[in-house]
This record gives structure tokens, C-alpha cells and sequence, in this order.
């Protein structure tokens, strides 16, 4: 019967007020076994069933899913008893202080400060976010800072620092104007506070130094070249376009301001000045025939 209780019972908390909870059947679980979750600051006073459980591809409940989950001095007690078949099967019950459970989230706002000439860079950063930690003085800090790898040069990473601090800011001394950094540091309890002993998330590595800096200055020179040549191009192609397309469609004619091809008028003319001379040659004729 004991086979029938689940084991590896396990939470954890996450961003803030997130907890989830997973187990595993029992080892003579049968497919119609099925398992439910509740929990509660105390032992049969105001438990809640899980709403929303997690299940397996036989649809037997083997976790749960939390929200708004509140740390607080108290130990919460969980319960997950079940049936097979319609009997009742072995229950398993346990306290958790849910600090202890906590993963931590990434330390907020790194931020980095280089000075070139005295070779130091100021690295600060707020404390991670919690739902009942207010004394900011509860953490100490893991920071590790790598020299980035040179494609350039085709080197892996040159160096790594790596301290243990119990404040939200750390002094680099060894920064060179030549090289490229990237910054990341995750939070624990510092010894004295109801924070988890665990270590949490990794806060995103921030980048800074030199090589950083002179890619972004050529990206900032590139793409207004870019935008200028596609710009450019696509005047040259409506230009082109247009020209061709003038060329090719005939404009209508204006019958009132054309000229004609036969010009009439200098041809009517030609034709009386002809006539008067034929006219002029027969009088002159006649006369000397008289």
C-alpha cells in the first residue's frame, strides 16, 4: 500500500509570486489512480485544492501550478492524498518554509560606467524583487565579468573575474579601452534575512567596451549610407520608368495650333503667281503679232 503514495515531492517559487509543485506516482500506481493537492498556513484550517493541476499521458495529476503566492513567517502545510479503483490510497503530508523555496529573480538595472584613463569601470545595481524582503541589506551578489572573445584575433574568452560582494555596486580595475566585456550577477541570502540560501537567476549579461562601442559607431554610419543609396535607386528607377513610358504613349494633337502637314497657303500663292505670269506672257504675244 505504501507504493501507492507519491515521492520526490517538490516546489519552487519564481518571479516573485509563482509556485509550482511536481511529484511523481506512486510505483504501483495504475492508470485509474489519481492524486490531489492542498495546502494551507495550517493542518485542516483553510485548505485549498490545487486549480490547476499538471498531468501525465494517462491524466493522472503529478503537479500543480500557483499564483500570487505570498512568503510569509509562517510554515504552509501540504497534503496530496488520492484513490484507485475507488479506494483510498496512502496520503503523503510535509511543511515548507516557502523562503527556502525561493528562487530568487536577476538583480535589476546593472548598469556600467568606464572611464578610459583610470582604467576602472563602476558596475552598479538594484537588489532582486521579492514579496517580503524589505531590508535591501538581506543579499550578497555573485559578479562575473569575461573578457569577450576576438573573432578578429580568433581567441575564446581571454579572462574572467569573479567576486562574492555583500553590496550593489563593485569596482573593476582592470578595464582596457582595447577590449570587449560582458557583466552578469545573480543573488543569495546574505546570512541573516528569511531569503533563500539557493542561488538565483542570472541576471542578462550587459556588454561594454571598446569593440562594442565601434561596432555601434559603424552601424550608425551604415545604415543612413544605405538608406541614402536605396533612397537614390529608387529616384533613378520612377526617372527611368517615367521616360520610357512618356516615350512610348503619343500625345494627343491640337487640330487649332498644329500646323498642318501641307502648308495650303504658300502653295495657293505659288499658283496665282503662276497664272498671272502665263497671263502677262499671251498680252505680250499678241502684241507682237499685231
Amino acid at each position: 500500500m505504501n507504493e501507492t503514495a507519491i515521492s520526490n515531492f517538490t516546489c519552487v517559487i519564481f518571479n516573485v509570486s509563482f509556485m509550482n509543485c511536481t511529484w511523481h506516482v506512486g510505483r504501483t500506481a495504475t492508470e485509474d489512480t489519481q492524486y490531489f493537492l492542498y495546502w494551507g498556513p495550517l493542518k485542516n484550517e483553510n485548505v485549498t485544492e490545487c486549480q490547476n493541476y499538471i498531468k501525465d499521458t494517462c491524466g493522472r495529476h503529478i503537479g500543480c501550478r500557483f499564483q500570487n503566492v505570498t512568503i510569509k513567517n509562517n510554515i504552509p502545510y501540504f497534503l496530496v492524498n488520492g484513490s484507485r479503483s475507488g479506494q483510498s490510497i496512502q496520503s503523503y503530508e510535509n511543511y515548507i518554509m516557502l523562503y527556502e523555496i525561493e528562487k530568487l529573480t536577476p538583480p535589476l538595472n546593472v548598469t556600467v560606467n568606464c572611464t578610459e584613463a583610470s582604467r576602472r569601470c563602476s558596475i552598479w545595481w538594484q537588489p532582486p524583487r521579492t514579496s517580503h524582503v524589505e531590508n535591501m541589506n538581506c543579499f550578497k551578489y555573485e559578479i562575473v565579468i569575461e573578457n569577450k572573445a576576438d573573432a578578429e584575433k580568433n581567441t575564446k574568452t581571454a579572462s574572467k573575474t569573479t567576486a562574492i560582494i555583500e553590496n550593489d555596486s563593485y569596482l573593476y580595475e582592470s578595464f582596457s579601452s582595447e577590449k570587449w566585456y560582458s557583466v552578469k550577477i545573480r543573488a543569495t541570502d546574505a546570512g541573516f534575512c528569511t531569503v533563500s540560501s539557493n542561488w538565483g537567476e542570472w541576471s542578462t549579461p550587459v556588454e561594454f567596451g571598446t569593440q562594442l562601442t565601434s561596432t555601434s559607431s559603424y552601424m550608425l554610419f551604415l545604415i543612413p549610407s544605405l538608406a541614402a543609396g536605396l533612397t537614390f535607386f529608387l529616384c533613378m528607377t520612377i526617372r527611368v520608368y517615367f521616360k520610357k513610358t512618356s516615350a512610348t504613349v503619343p500625345q494627343p494633337r491640337d487640330p487649332f495650333r498644329e500646323p498642318s502637314p501641307m502648308d495650303f497657303q504658300p502653295e495657293y500663292m505659288n499658283l496665282l503667281k503662276k497664272q498671272g505670269t502665263e497671263e502677262i506672257t499671251n498680252i505680250e504675244e499678241v502684241m507682237e503679232y499685231k
